[in-house]
Parts: structure tokens; sequence; C-alpha cells
């Protein structure tokens, strides 16, 4: 597949961090409150409920993205302390005011745990809403490197797999960080959420068996590559992966990201 359609599944937009952009289910939340107003305000003339419509919906896009933010963070914590939780726990996170949009924003929150940090929010007892938090597609690496307490990393290590499958099963080095340069990693850069990713890629995963990163025989200079490990393949399929980053493509990554970097943000003011 050429680089350039690759690089359509994760392509960010500029302008990633403005909530003025209605995306998904949203937007039907956002309409619906502007139907609630103009039902209120029958006697409006039509330009003055568009004038309000138009301030009003970017402020509560903005404000379902804070509570979104917010959950984010608190999943990430349970899941580090490997902990169950439970839609009352969440409500509480999300407060009282906002329990309506509650199925909003927990869409949004589950998706950016699932395409961002590769973390499924998976329910366990829909008498109690009780819910578990796993790795996706079956992968047993946990997300954080040992001994580490930093964002779990396993979205990208399937990014890094996706990648490998689109270029052949064997991907060139330099190709590898093009692509994730799409997604704003870069080699020997730290990365808000995935930190140092040439550490990761060419070392953590290395040794955890998810990937080989070998120099091509007969180059000179010597060029690298990287392959499928074993434990790869005994935990995953390529069929699941490349399953997974059709979802990334139709998902919301972009506002994903945007709401990843807002959770790491709070938990590093809050720490």
């Amino acid at each position: 597949m050429p680089l350039g359609e690759r690089n359509e599944l994760w392509k960010l937009e500029e302008d990633l961090q403005d909530p003025k952009e209605a995306q998904g289910p949203v937007d039907a939340q956002l309409y619906g409150a502007e139907e609630g107003e103009e039902a209120l305000s029958p006697s409006s003339s039509p330009s003055s409920t568009s004038s309000f419509s138009s301030i009003a919906q970017p402020l509560l896009q903005a404000a379902l993205h804070r509570k979104a933010a917010d959950l984010v963070a608190f999943l990430v914590l349970k899941y580090r302390t490997q902990q169950p939780t439970s839609q009352a726990e969440m409500l509480e996170v999300v407060g009282k005011d906002d329990q309506d949009a509650f199925p909003v924003i927990f869409g949004q929150a589950s998706e950016c745990m699932q395409l961002v940090f590769g973390v499924d929010v998976k329910e366990v007892d829909p008498s109690d809403h009780s819910y578990v938090l796993v790795t996706v597609l079956g992968l047993t690496c946990g997300g954080l490197p040992s001994g580490e307490q930093g964002m779990p990393k396993t979205g990208l290590l399937v990014v890094l797999l996706g990648v490998i499958l689109l270029e052949g099963d064997c991907a060139p080095e330099e190709k590898v960080w093009e692509t994730l340069g799409v997604m704003g990693v870069y080699a020997g850069k730290e990365h808000v959420i995935y930190g140092e990713p040439r550490e990761l890629l060419t070392n953590v995963w290395v040794q955890e068996g998810y990937v080989e990163y070998r120099q091509v025989p007969g180059s000179d200079p010597a060029c690298y590559e990287f392959l499928w490990g074993p434990r790869a393949y005994a935990e995953t399929s390529k069929f699941q992966v490349l399953e997974y980053l059709l979802r990334v493509s139709r998902g919301q990554q972009p506002s994903s990201l945007a709401l990843s970097e807002k959770a790491v943000s709070d938990e590093e003011e809050g720490a």
C-alpha cells in the first residue's frame, strides 16, 4: 500500500485542539441541545436563534471535551492499578450536572482509550454496569515497560505491527519513522504519551519478543528493518491487527489524541 494511503490511517488535523469542530456522536448531542433551546424560545427570531447556537455549540462541545478528558485520566489510573470500575464511579467523575451526556462522554473516552492507549473498556456485568480495562487484541504486554508508571503504550505497538504488515511483513526503519511521524512520534524525541519511542521500538519490544529489529542483509551503509516477533504471532493475528487499523482509520483519532493529551496534562498538573 502506498505511503500516502497508509498515512490516511493516522493523519492528524492541524486544528487538533480546537473544540469547535464537531465529530461523531457529539454532533447529535449538540444539535439536540440546540433544538431544545429553540423549543424553549418559540418567539425567538431566526437570527437570534442562529446567533445563540453559534455561541452555545462550541461551549457545549468544549465542556464535553473536558469531561471526557477527565474520564480518560480516571480510566488510565484504573488500568495502571489493575482495578475494575463501574458506571457509578464514572458518573462521579463526570459530575451530576452532566449525567445526561454520560453516553457521549463515555463513548469518547472509551474510543480514546482504545485508539491511543490500546486499552479496551469492557463491560463484565451488565446488571451493575461494571467494567475491566484490558489491552486490545489479546496482547499481554500490559502497555507499560517493567517498572514504569507512564501512559499505556499498547496503541503504539499495534500501529507498529500494522505498519510492518502494510509493508509486506518487513518494514524498513525509515518507513516506520516516516509513518509514525504523521502521529507526531519521532525517533529520539520525547512524546507526551509514548515517551522516547526509539527505546520502545528497538529495545523494549524487541526484548519482549513483539518485534524483531535487524540489519538488512548486505546493506552498506547499514540499514535496519522491523518484523513481527514470535510473541506477536502467538498473541494476535494479522487479521486482528488489520481490523484494528481499519477501526482507527474510521474512528476519531485526532479528537482521541487531543483527549489523551489533555488527560496527561491534567494529571501532570495534579501530581
